[in-house]
C-alpha cells in the first residue's frame, strides 16, 4: 500500500462502517456496574471511574427483588427477577439479549464455575432450574421436594468449585449440593434436619463453606464442603439467649456478610447487633451493638472495616464498624431507604442505593465525604463486574 491509497483506504473502511450503523466505543467492562431499578423494572449500566450512568435497559419485568450474576468475561449480566423472568443483558452494547420466563416466583440465582451453566433458585413451584448460560435452553430441572413429598421454597443457592452449586430447602429444612458437571444429568447430595426455616445461605470465597442461616431457631448450619461425609453441624448456637428476639421487619441477606482478618461478620436476626466468629472454629467471639437491625454486613476490600445497612425503621442510617476494636467508628445518613452497599474492586469507593430519595449515593470510604450523587429510580441492589471473578457472588 503506498503512502497515496493509505489515506483513501482508511476513508472508505470509515465511510463502509458509519454505513453499518454507530459502533460502541471499545472499552473494557473492569469498572461498570449494574443497578436494579426495582419499581421500573429496569437496570442502569454505570461507570465507576467516572462515576457516571451509561444506560438504562428496560423490560426486565419484576424486579422488586432481583439479583444478577455476571458471565466469566463480564460483557453479560443474567438478571434474577421475581416473577420468574431470567434476562441476559449486553453490558457493553447496553442491551437486553435474551429473557426467558422460567417459575412463578424467583429470588436470585449463580453461575458455574466454568461460566457455561447458569442456575436460577424458585419459590414457586420451588426448586433449582439449570440453563445454558449462552442460549438460555432448558438442559436440568431440579424439583424441591423431600423424602416425605414436601414441597419446598429454595433459598441461599451458591456456586461451589467444580460446576457444583448448594441450595437450602426452607420448608423442608435440608441443605443440597448439586453436582452439574453434566448438567443434563446432575447428581444432587442431600443434608436432612439441618434446623428449621433456613431462609439464606452463603459460600465463602474459597467455596470450603456453605452456611445457612435459620429462622426458625437460634444458630446457623454449616457445611464443609471438604468433608462431605462429616455432614452439617450447628454454629453459634443460643445467639440471642441473653436478649429476647425482636419482631423482624427485614430478612437480613447472608449474602452480605464478611469475612475480615481472622473473624467473620453476619447480620444477627431480630438483634440490633452484628455477629462476630472465629472463621476457622466459628466460635463466637462478639457481639457488636449496632443502631437496628442489620441487613447487609459488608467489609471493604482491605477487611479493615465494615460497613452495616438496616432494616426499617433505622434504613436511612449506615454504621462502619472498625475491626480491630471491634467498635462503631461512624454513622451515616446518606439518604431514605438504603438497601444495599457496594464497593469498588480495590475499594476506592462504595456504591448505596437510596430507594426512596430515587438516588445512588457515591461515598469515599476513608473521608466518609460524598463524591456525587446520581438519579436512579427506586435502585435497591448495585453489582460490579469484579463479581465475575470471585466465588459464591
Amino acid at each position: 500500500m503506498t503512502r497515496w491509497t493509505r489515506p483513501l483506504t482508511t476513508l472508505l473502511l470509515t465511510l463502509t462502517l458509519a454505513a453499518c450503523g454507530s459502533v460502541p466505543a471499545l472499552r473494557g467492562s473492569g469498572d461498570l456496574g449494574v443497578v436494579i431499578e426495582r419499581a421500573s423494572g429496569s437496570v442502569q449500566v454505570v461507570d465507576n471511574s467516572h462515576r457516571q450512568a451509561l444506560y438504562r435497559i428496560r423490560g426486565l419485568g419484576d424486579l422488586s427483588h432481583a439479583s444478577l450474576v455476571y458471565s466469566r468475561d463480564a460483557r453479560y449480566v443474567y438478571v434474577f427477577g421475581r416473577d420468574g423472568g431470567l434476562s441476559k443483558v449486553d453490558i457493553l452494547q447496553g442491551q437486553l439479549v435474551a429473557r426467558v420466563m422460567q417459575a412463578g416466583n424467583s429470588i436470585g440465582g449463580a453461575i458455574s464455575s466454568d461460566g457455561r451453566i447458569i442456575a436460577a433458585q424458585n419459590y414457586t413451584p420451588g426448586g433449582v432450574k439449570l440453563f445454558d448460560a449462552e442460549t438460555l435452553d432448558l438442559l436440568a430441572d431440579i424439583p424441591a421436594v423431600d423424602a416425605h413429598g414436601q414441597v419446598s421454597k429454595v433459598v441461599g443457592l451458591a456456586d461451589l468449585p467444580g460446576n457444583r452449586f448448594a441450595f437450602s430447602l426452607f420448608e423442608a429444612g435440608e441443605i443440597w449440593v448439586v453436582d452439574a458437571s453434566q448438567p443434563r444429568q446432575p447428581t444432587i447430595r442431600k443434608y436432612p434436619a439441618i434446623g428449621k426455616n433456613p431462609y439464606d445461605g452463603l459460600a465463602s470465597s474459597d467455596g470450603r463453606y456453605y452456611i445457612a442461616g435459620l429462622f426458625g431457631e437460634d444458630g446457623l448450619a454449616l457445611l464443609d464442603t471438604w468433608q462431605p461425609d462429616a455432614g452439617v453441624r450447628r454454629i453459634l448456637p443460643g445467639y440471642r439467649k441473653d436478649d429476647p428476639a425482636l419482631p423482624v421487619y427485614k430478612m437480613p441477606h447472608l449474602r452480605g456478610w464478611s469475612l475480615a482478618g481472622d473473624y467473620a461478620f453476619l447480620p444477627a436476626i431480630g438483634q440490633h447487633s452484628v455477629l462476630m466468629a472465629d472463621s476457622r472454629s466459628w466460635q463466637e467471639v462478639a457481639q457488636i451493638p449496632v443502631y437496628g437491625q442489620p441487613v447487609f454486613v459488608m467489609a471493604d476490600p482491605s477487611g479493615r472495616r465494615v460497613w452495616v445497612n438496616f432494616a426499617f425503621p433505622h434504613n436511612d442510617t449506615v454504621q462502619v464498624i472498625d475491626v480491630p476494636s471491634r467498635k462503631v467508628i461512624q454513622t451515616l445518613k446518606p439518604g431514605k431507604a438504603i438497601l444495599h452497599m457496594e464497593f469498588t474492586g480495590r475499594g476506592d469507593q462504595v456504591w448505596l442505593s437510596s430507594r426512596d430519595d430515587n438516588k445512588l449515593v457515591v461515598i469515599d470510604p476513608h473521608t466518609f465525604a460524598t463524591l456525587t450523587e446520581l438519579p436512579a429510580d427506586s435502585p435497591s441492589g448495585i453489582f460490579f463486574s469484579w463479581r465475575a471473578h470471585r466465588s459464591g457472588m
